[in-house]
Order: C-alpha cells, then structure tokens, then sequence
C-alpha cells in the first residue's frame, strides 16, 4: 500500500493547509518590511496580531494532521475524516480571521472549539482502534 491510497483525505488537507500558510507567513514578512521591524513586533499590535496568528496555526496544524494520519491508518471512517479536518480547516479560517482583525471575539474562541476537535477525536479513535 502506497502513501496515496493509505492516506487520501488527511494527504489532502496537509496539501491544503500547507497553502494557506503562505499568505500567513508573507503578511508577516511584507509588514516587518513596512515597518522595518525586523525581530519581535516592536510594539506594532497589528504585527503582533499577524505574528500571534500565524504562530498559533503552526503551533496546531501539525499535530493536527498527525493526529488525522494516525486516525486514517488505523482504519477511521472516510466520512469522520472528512468530519474533523473541515472542523480543523474551519476553525483555523476563523481563528485567524478573528485575531487579524480585531484580536478578540466569539470567532476566536469558536476557531479553537473546532480546531481542538481532530485533536480529541482522532487520537481517541488511534486508542480504540489499538486497545479497544
């Protein structure tokens, strides 16, 4: 059994999220451009903000979609993978969303409900799976 058919959904929301870290990690490096800041946020809140953001995506994403691949190889169901990495994607969008632009919010708070959701279900499926 090869990756691709191991793995087919989880494989393509790492394809996904890998691309959305991009916009993340440029509108980090075109801000210390502009405000020639170039270590830290210097006391900038909309730096901090974008900093905040895109650290806390990558502070998650991965264990995230380790948690969907160890899920997906120990034999989770097509439709729950599907489940979790749209609660993953849907709450990362929205957390980030809520952070950039005003810093605090329901929409913040949501984005972690959602984000935390592939990180209980899926290593809780890995367990059963092997234990129960």
């Amino acid at each position: 059994m090869d990756l691709i058919t191991s793995l087919p959904v989880t494989l393509v929301f790492i394809a996904v999220f890998a691309l959305l870290q991009i916009p993340m990690t440029v509108a980090v490096g075109l801000l210390r451009a502009q405000t020639d800041i170039h270590f830290m946020d210097g006391g900038n809140t909309t730096l901090l903000r974008r900093m905040r953001a895109h650290g806390n995506y990558t502070e998650t994403v991965p264990m995230s979609l380790l948690a969907m691949a160890a899920a997906e190889l120990s034999g989770a169901p097509t439709p729950l993978l599907w489940a979790v990495g749209g609660s993953l994607l849907m709450g990362r969008l929205l957390h980030y969303g809520t952070l950039v632009t005003s810093g605090f919010g329901i929409g913040r708070a949501i984005g972690m409900i959602l984000t935390f959701a592939p990180l209980l279900i899926c290593p809780i499926y890995v367990l059963l799976a092997l234990f129960g």
